[in-house]
């Protein structure tokens, strides 16, 4: 058994044992670290130095975490369930964002478990959302060798003890603890993370391989723009019609052309 380091608690501390027994290819090795610059970093390390495919980083606090568009992720220590996978398959450039929504689904899945009758769902093309608050992130990032992506690093960020936010973010974000029952226990995260595991476990390999018609449909009911208006800063107005095979968010224009879109910030409309 590895050393805890110390400032881990004790909900994350028997992280490797417990993900180690659920028997999959994601999450061995795993390193527990009291603080980092963010879990991407060390995968990314990791990569360099030969680290397997499933490596797995899980710190109790990140200095520079970073989400999409380069935005600061804030951890408090101890609050969040944050972690870096390291994926040696090879996939095409254009199945990145489909990872990312793969990614997403057993984010999602996980959080579901720890909340059950809660609304979660995935706001494309990286959030996890319950009732309508982002309660986690995905932050998929390539490593490449000229136009060849080498390998991946899935790294996600969940809100699981937190029970106040900044006053910039309070609105919009949430945690596991704010979100359960009145008087429900605390949920542990080494369950949060070895369910995450597991889940993106099971579907990794073939979206990476086949794209995303294996999990479409069950993206299609956890879609949380679907039927609702959304603009977006590059692509312009129009009312959700689902995510395609290719990951890409469909938009309905007010024309009833539907539009593609690929990337970018979407933002709800009233």
């Amino acid at each position: 058994m590895t050393p805890v380091p110390r400032g881990v608690a004790p909900d994350l501390a028997s992280a490797p044992e417990v993900v180690l027994a659920r028997g999959g290819l994601l999450g061995q090795p795993m390193w527990l670290l009291a603080s980092t610059t963010s879990t991407n970093d060390e995968a990314k390390r990791g990569a360099r130095q030969g680290a397997p495919h499933g490596a797995t980083w899980v710190t109790e606090q990140q200095t520079a975490g970073r989400g999409r568009q380069g935005r600061a992720w804030l951890s408090p220590r101890a609050e969040s369930l944050l972690f870096s996978v390291l994926v040696r398959e090879a996939p095409l450039p254009a199945r990145l964002p489909q990872i990312a929504l793969v990614a997403g689904l057993a984010v999602r899945d996980a959080v579901g478990r720890s909340l059950p009758g809660g609304e979660v769902k995935i706001k494309w093309p990286n959030d996890v959302t319950v009732h309508g608050k982002k309660i986690a992130g995905v932050l998929v990032e390539a490593i490449t060798s000229g136009q060849r992506v080498e390998a991946v690093v899935v790294g996600v960020g969940i809100n699981v003890h937190t029970r106040a936010f900044s006053e910039e973010i309070a609105e919009r974000a949430t945690s596991i603890a704010l979100a359960s029952a009145p008087g429900a226990d605390p949920p542990e995260r080494v369950q949060i993370l070895a369910d995450a595991l597991a889940a993106l476990d099971a579907d990794l390999h073939l979206v990476v391989a086949r794209g995303l018609g294996i999990v479409r449909a069950r993206l299609e009911a956890a879609d949380a723009l679907r039927g609702r208006r959304v603009r977006s800063d590059a692509d312009g107005e129009g009312v959700a019609a689902g995510i395609d095979e290719e990951g890409r968010l469909l938009v309905r224009r007010s024309d009833g052309v539907v539009e593609r879109w690929m990337a970018g910030e979407v933002h709800l409309v009233g």
